[in-house]
């Protein structure tokens, strides 16, 4: 019988510092802190940039209020995969464009927090699952995959520079999660996977405010990530895309 899942390689590489670039509050938490929490285990330090704080994001909770519980509960569900860096790039949630100024903010992160690898959501239309993708996950992703190379050229965002923040081309890697078409895999399984669920139920609020019928941290995960470790040959895995650089 001819085998039906996608030839995916584990995505394994020397990685001492990772930057995670998303739109909003949860956005990590939906498969990839599962990977982070692993990467961090093994010895790299990881942080996050978020462009929003999430405050449109809760139907019931006006903006203002919205931001700060949702900036709080995504410190908190980093902390729990071992991230102590969560920075916030002050992007209006549902209104990103993307543009000069988005590609200099996330070239801004690149630069400060000098990683090897960086890692993103798709820019693609729909998600893997064939869910449409939201405009906030499509401008930033395209920005972070452009930022990558901006962060390295000294004559772009030149005010960066003023910043005291020298260029950096020594990302080696953009993960992109949430692809259509994968390339490599994580091996999640066992306590990566635990310590992602209670990441992600760190969204107290954000997930209570849900419908009723949307699946709870755990078994939203056992989807992201069971489905992964099927298409990987393991228990559980998180899925990427990776574009190597040099």
């Amino acid at each position: 019988m001819t085998d039906a899942r996608p030839h995916l390689e584990p995505f394994e590489g020397e990685f001492a510092r990772v930057l995670c670039v998303v739109a909003h509050p949860d956005d990590i938490e939906y498969g990839t802190a599962a990977a982070v929490h692993r990467w961090v285990a093994e010895g790299a330090t990881v942080s996050y940039f978020l462009l929003t704080r999430g405050e449109a994001g809760i139907d019931t909770m006006h903006p203002d209020e919205a931001a700060v519980v949702r900036e709080a509960e995504e410190r908190e569900s980093a902390r729990r995969v071992g991230v102590d860096v969560v920075e916030f790039g002050g992007f209006a949630d549902g209104a990103i464009e993307y543009g000069v100024a988005l590609r200099c903010a996330i070239a801004r992160a690149i630069r400060r927090e000098r990683p090897d690898l960086v890692v993103t959501t798709t820019w693609d239309e729909r998600f893997g699952t064939g869910m449409v993708n939201q405009a906030d996950h499509r401008a930033v992703g395209l920005a972070t995959l452009d930022a990558v190379a901006d962060a390295g050229n000294r004559w772009l965002h030149t005010s960066l520079a003023e910043e005291g923040l020298e260029p950096w081309g020594g990302v080696k890697a953009l993960a992109v999660a949430a692809s259509s078409s994968p390339t490599h895999f994580v091996d999640v399984s066992g306590e990566h996977f635990e310590a992602a669920v209670h990441s992600l139920e760190a969204h107290a609020a954000y997930n209570d405010a849900l419908p009723e019928d949307f699946p709870k941290p755990r078994a939203l995960l056992q989807m992201v990530l069971g489905g992964g470790g099927q298409a990987a040959g393991v228990e559980h895995a998180a899925l990427f895309d990776v574009i190597r650089r040099g």
